[in-house]
């Protein structure tokens, strides 16, 4: 008869990976490989094994030790990891692997940059109204960070297409706004493939006028990097 596991027992037999190394990691350009060697070393040192070696590493993985051993190389040499020293309870010293590296590398820039976008949106909404904005205007813009938890970025490009619409008000970019989140659009590079096509299939319904007025900006923001 097989034993039984509990629920209990599953539970606790787990590494906590935080959720923005799944999002955030290609970006940060480490590879799948490189990020199982990561996880594996969570699992050690949640395990108290603060410096297991690259065979260690490898009886978990696909990979040989040697292998093992380059991509733990690797990720120290693009900051991504280092190594430690400490003192044991005998006063003697022993080396450990930290993954502080890459913690600051996911949260503290981006808390920096969202920090910045915060900031710097508003001054881009009043340089493209051309004046100050009202109270209401700066609550409905804190309510879209805030409690819709829009990323700057997004907003950003909500308001440029209202520009290059000729709508700019504050309901016409909600309405953007709204319309791109029912659409499951979080993201820039979705928002320009959305508005690439909303322009596309309205560009025989505008022919006419585009030959009155200069286009030259018209899909600026769109193509931007």
């Amino acid at each position: 008869m097989s034993k039984f596991i509990s629920f209990q027992d599953i539970l606790l037999n787990q590494v906590q990976v935080p959720v923005q190394l799944l999002d955030k990691y290609a970006a940060l350009g480490l590879k799948e490989q490189e990020v199982m060697v990561i996880l594996q070393l969570l699992r050690f040192l949640q395990e108290k094994n603060d410096f297991p070696t690259p065979n260690d590493l490898a009886s978990h993985l696909t990979i040989s030790e040697k292998e093992c051993a380059n991509i733990l190389r690797k990720l120290i040499q693009k900051n991504f990891l280092s190594i430690e020293q400490l003192k044991n309870e005998h006063n003697q010293i022993t080396e450990s692997y930290s993954l502080n590296p890459l913690w600051e590398k996911l949260y503290t820039e981006e808390a920096e940059t969202n920090s910045q976008d915060d900031g710097t949106i508003f001054i881009l909404f009043e340089q493209e109204f051309g004046r100050p904005l009202s109270p209401f205007e700066i609550e409905m813009i804190n309510t879209w960070l805030d409690e819709d938890k829009l990323p700057p970025s997004l907003i950003k490009a909500a308001l440029r297409e209202s520009v290059l619409m000729g709508k700019l008000n504050f309901k016409y970019i909600d309405r953007i706004l709204r319309d791109w989140k029912k659409k499951g659009i979080n993201s820039v590079e979705q928002a320009r493939e959305a508005s690439k096509a909303f322009h596309e299939n309205q560009k025989p319904k505008q022919e006419a006028a585009d030959q009155k007025r200069d286009t030259s900006i018209y899909y600026n923001w769109l193509e931007e990097e």
